[in-house]
C-alpha cells in the first residue's frame, strides 16, 4: 500500500536519544528541550518559543496565555482541524467560524469583519496544507479593532508570507510536531512569540503554575511539557528543515506535471505572495468534468491501485453535528470542499516513484471514464 503521509524518522534522532538515555534525561527537565526551543525560534524568527506535548495543547496554551476567558469571541475558518474549536471551547470562549478563500482554502479576509461583536477578542487564522494566510488584510482588521491574532502554523514549518515565515506575524504563533509533520516530535508542539509577557505565562502554565515555591501554584495549570527524548527527536529533524521543504516542493512539482492536463481536477495553487511548503498535495475532484464524484475515485484508488488518500476538513456544521451548533449558518466555499477535497500520498518518507504511481493510477482513472 502506499500510504497518505508516511513519516521519517530524523538521521540524527537515534544518536541524540541515545545521548538522553545515557545521561538519564527523559523528562521534560532534560537539555534538548531548551536546546529546540532556542533553534527553533531562531529558524523561524521570534524572540520565544514554548515547547508543548501537542499541537493543540499548544494552541490552548496560546488563548489562555492572550488572557481570553469565558464569554469571549474568537473568530475561526470554517474548514480546519477541530483542535481550533476545542482549544476555544476549553477556554470558554465561543468559536465563531467564517467561511473560507475558494482558491487557498485558508480563512476569507473579507468576511471577518462582519463578524466582530464586541466579544470578539482575537482572530485564529490556519495557515492550511502548507499555504500561507493573506495575512496584509487580517492584520490590517485586527489593528483596527484592537484584536489579537493567533496563527495556526500547524501544517506549515518554514512556509512564507512576503518573505516572512508564518507564525511569526500575528501576536502569538503555534506548530504541531506530530509524526506526518515536516519538523516531528512524534507527538508535540510549539507556541511562538515575540512577547516576553505572554511566554513567560505560557511557560508557567504548561508546568502546572508553580509559583517561586514548588508545589504551591498561582491558579489553574496544565501538564502540557514536552519531553527530553521528544525534543530530541525534533531538534534532529529541524536540522533537516530545508531538505524537507525542497523534497515537498519537488514532490508538488511531480504531481502538477502529471495531473495539470485532467479536467476536473483542481490541483494547489501558490499565492504570488506565497511559498507554499504543501504539508499535502492537496486537490478536489469537480464531478461534471472528472466525471465521478471524489468519493468514488477515492475507493477505486484504493481497491485498483492500493493508494491512501484522505478528504479535506468538514465545516463545523457537519464535524459538530451531534453538538448541534451552526446548523442554521452557511459557509459555501467550506461546503463544497468538504465533498471535493483530498490529500494525495504526500508524506517525507514517500518517494518520488509512488508520486509516480499515484499520478498514473489517477490518470488511469480519468481514461476509464471517459470511454
Amino acid at each position: 500500500m502506499i500510504p497518505v503521509n508516511k513519516p521519517t524518522v530524523p538521521k540524527k534522532a537515534l544518536p541524540y536519544l541515545s545521548e538522553c538515555t545515557k545521561t538519564g534525561w527523559l523528562s521534560s527537565e532534560g537539555p534538548f528541550v531548551k536546546k529546540f526551543e532556542n533553534q527553533f525560534s531562531e529558524y523561524i524568527g521570534t524572540t520565544y518559543a514554548c515547547t508543548t506535548n501537542s499541537g493543540t495543547s499548544a494552541l490552548h496554551l496560546a488563548i489562555v496565555s492572550l488572557g481570553i476567558k469565558n464569554g469571549d469571541e474568537i473568530i475561526l475558518p470554517a474548514s480546519t482541524i477541530a483542535s481550533c474549536y476545542f482549544a476555544i471551547w476549553y477556554t470558554g470562549a465561543k468559536a465563531i467560524p467564517v467561511d473560507v478563500d475558494p482558491d487557498i482554502y485558508t480563512i476569507n479576509p473579507d468576511l471577518i469583519e462582519k463578524a466582530i461583536t464586541s466579544k470578539t477578542k482575537a482572530i485564529m487564522v490556519v495557515h492550511l496544507f502548507g499555504h500561507p494566510c493573506d495575512m496584509d488584510p487580517i492584520m490590517k482588521i485586527a489593528k483596527k479593532y484592537h484584536l489579537a491574532v493567533i496563527e495556526d502554523a500547524a501544517e506549515s514549518h518554514g512556509a512564507e508570507y512576503k518573505g516572512k515565515k508564518v507564525g511569526t506575524i500575528g501576536d502569538i504563533g503555534i506548530f504541531s510536531f506530530y509524526a506526518n509533520k515536516l519538523i516531528t516530535t512524534g507527538e508535540g508542539g510549539m507556541v511562538v512569540t515575540n512577547s516576553s509577557e505572554v511566554f513567560k505565562k505560557a511557560s508557567k502554565l504548561k508546568g502546572l503554575n508553580h509559583s517561586t515555591i514548588r508545589f504551591i501554584h498561582d491558579g489553574i495549570g496544565y501538564k502540557y511539557a514536552m519531553s527530553n527524548l521528544q525534543a530530541a527527536v525534533g531538534l534532529a529533524s529541524l536540522e533537516e528543515i530545508e531538505a524537507s521543504i525542497a523534497f515537498k516542493r519537488k514532490m508538488a512539482e511531480l504531481y502538477t506535471h502529471h495531473l495539470c492536463h485532467i479536467a476536473g481536477l483542481i490541483l494547489p495553487t501558490e499565492k504570488r505572495w506565497a511559498k507554499s511548503v504543501y504539508w499535502m498535495y492537496a486537490i478536489r475532484i469537480d464531478k461534471k468534468k472528472f466525471g465521478i464524484e471524489r468519493d468514488e475515485v477515492m475507493v477505486r484508488l484504493q481497491k485498483q491501485f492500493d493508494i491512501q488518500t484522505r478528504t479535506f476538513f468538514y465545516n463545523p456544521k457537519t464535524a459538530f453535528k451531534k453538538l448541534h451548533i451552526y446548523q442554521k449558518e452557511q459557509f459555501p466555499v467550506a461546503e463544497t470542499i468538504e465533498h471535493e477535497g483530498l490529500y494525495l500520498p504526500s508524506g517525507l518518507g514517500n518517494t518520488f516513484s509512488e508520486f509516480t504511481r499515484v499520478s498514473n493510477a489517477v490518470q488511469t482513472i480519468y481514461k476509464s471514464i471517459q470511454k
